[in-house]
């Protein structure tokens, strides 16, 4: 069964081991070996930039992630730049997707033309933090009352201007709210339910709730800490239970956040493994709608906002 994954970190480790190979390599959880092995049919690569990273080398990274993008994985076999979705109903069989998203927009700092050369290079999700605050928004980790920023609206507007999907996985929760009633375009990319998991990456019910009635989807990660102690399979699947009964299966998605996460739940610890979790959603749920949180509701996402 096809499955469309809306974050991963390839990128990062493209850039900072050395002798990666993005064929078959297995410091990669997303090598393309093993998304194929994984019936993942399209793949977003996050560009990912260490907060730790001074802020005036920040950009040169960004551009170096996407040189990688384009030497590593567009050059192996069988691999295609997704640059408008309607590319996602005439791959080929033996095709794999491969879509650039931006987490975190600590490397415009206050420079809307470097947003713009990002989104020009074929970005097509934009996360506005990742964890710490920024030029934009504050991100999870920051005082949960600290909001969108003035230049924030200015990067929505551009965003919407330019009809990309704004993330909103790592928001703090007044970010969060402040961006929904502006945004065109609206998912959180790889976040579960606060409620079976008190963390800052997850999501309340309150804000899945809102979100879905803005247009938007909650697509879910694998790492254990965003899960619950201990976690295992079931617990993950405990969490789209608990979705599904608060929004619907239609607005739900998979999001893993492989090669970005340092630990996994047994039966999913890369790609080549993720027709396990659609085996453990098919004891609760229909095939069809398994296939849907698998990638037919993020097919239907993008054919809306097309004519939003």
């Amino acid at each position: 069964m096809d499955i469309i994954d809306l974050h991963c970190d390839a990128l990062w480790k493209l850039t900072t081991l050395e002798n990666v190979k993005f064929e078959d390599d297995v410091q990669l959880a997303t090598n393309r070996e093993r998304l194929q092995l994984g019936q993942v049919k399209a793949q977003v690569f996050a560009i990912f930039i260490n907060p730790k990273v001074p802020q005036n080398e920040q950009f040169l990274e960004v551009v170096r992630q996407i040189e990688a993008f384009h030497t590593h994985v567009l050059q192996t076999v069988g691999m295609v730049h997704i640059t408008d979705w309607s590319q996602l109903d005439t791959l080929a069989p033996h095709e794999i997707g491969a879509i650039l998203s931006l987490e975190g927009c600590s490397p415009i700092g206050e420079d809307l033309t470097k947003l713009s050369l990002v989104l020009d290079a074929g970005v097509k999700l934009v996360g506005l933090t990742w964890n710490e605050e920024n030029a934009v928004a504050h991100g999870a980790e920051q005082d949960a009352s600290l909001g969108l920023k003035p230049f924030g609206k200015e990067v929505i507007n551009l965003l919407n201007e330019r009809d990309i999907i704004i993330d909103v996985s790592h928001l703090n929760e007044q970010s969060f709210w402040d961006v929904l009633p502006l945004a065109k375009h609206i998912i959180a990319s790889h976040s579960n339910a606060r409620a079976l998991c008190d963390h800052p990456r997850n999501l309340t019910d309150a804000q899945v709730k809102a979100l879905v009635e803005h247009g938007g989807h909650i697509h879910l990660v694998y790492f254990p800490s965003f899960i619950g102690e201990n976690a295992t399979m079931d617990d993950l699947v405990a969490h789209v239970k608990h979705l599904a009964n608060i929004v619907g299966i239609d607005h739900l998605g998979l999001g893993s956040d492989f090669d970005g996460i340092d630990a996994t739940i047994n039966g999913l610890s890369h790609a080549g493994e993720a027709q396990n979790l659609l085996e453990a959603l098919g004891e609760y749920f229909s095939i069809e709608e398994v296939r849907g949180i698998a990638s037919q509701n993020f097919r239907r996402y993008v054919k809306n906002a097309a004519t939003r």
